[in-house]
């Protein structure tokens, strides 16, 4: 017996923003390999973004300039705004994903675990970090503090409920490293599309 059902749609997205503190454009794919292009102009940013890509098996383009010679805040959070836009966008009625996803990640001496649920209501929890942490420079330009603003603008312009958890871990660069990969894989199971869903995974049949 043939199967029926409509093949799915591309799960992809363009989306674009320009201030006076920044210019960016980011293309997703959520269907695709991990593939990533990343030009943030802050390097570390495109190493977490790099990995976010590659870990959650979703094809990124990011393309942004700022004023980063003033601080790195800005560009970051207005990329970290434009990827959640386009992440909402591609994932369309979220019919027949798997919604949610969580994983435990470590890097070396780190360890983290994040939770993801596409549920249309934007939460985030973050916490377990080392005192001192949010004011260290990773790679000199980094502030530790953008680690939870990344996911917050992230988790509120895609419309997740995200929880993130720094369970151990010494060295900056490890510990936002393991929360970024963490919420990658986090994702990578939520966005999945689950042949056993039957339309909208929810009782309110939205998202």
């Amino acid at each position: 017996m043939s199967d029926t059902r409509p093949a799915p749609q591309p799960r992809t997205a363009q989306r674009a923003r320009s201030t006076s503190e920044s210019t960016v454009e980011v293309e997703v794919n959520l269907d695709g390999t991990g593939r990533s292009d990343i030009s943030t102009s802050v390097p570390f940013f495109d190493h977490m973004l790099t990995a976010f890509a590659k870990h959650s098996l979703t094809d990124l383009t990011v393309r942004a300039t700022g004023d980063t010679h003033i601080d790195a805040h800005h560009t970051v959070e207005d990329i970290s705004i434009v990827l959640g836009q386009a992440i909402r966008e591609a994932l369309g009625d979220k019919s027949g994903i798997a919604r949610y996803g969580d994983a435990l990640v470590p890097l070396d001496e780190a360890l983290a675990q994040a939770v993801v649920d596409i549920s249309g209501r934007p939460f985030l929890v973050h916490d377990g970090e080392p005192a001192g942490f949010e004011l260290h420079l990773i790679g000199g330009h980094f502030t530790g503090s953008l680690v939870r603003h990344v996911f917050e603008a992230i988790a509120f312009n895609a419309a997740l409920t995200v929880h993130v958890r720094v369970l151990g871990g010494r060295d900056p660069h490890h510990i936002a490293e393991a929360e970024f990969k963490a919420f990658a894989r986090a994702f990578r199971q939520a966005k999945a599309l689950d042949p056993l869903v039957e339309g909208i995974p929810s009782t309110k049949g939205a998202l």
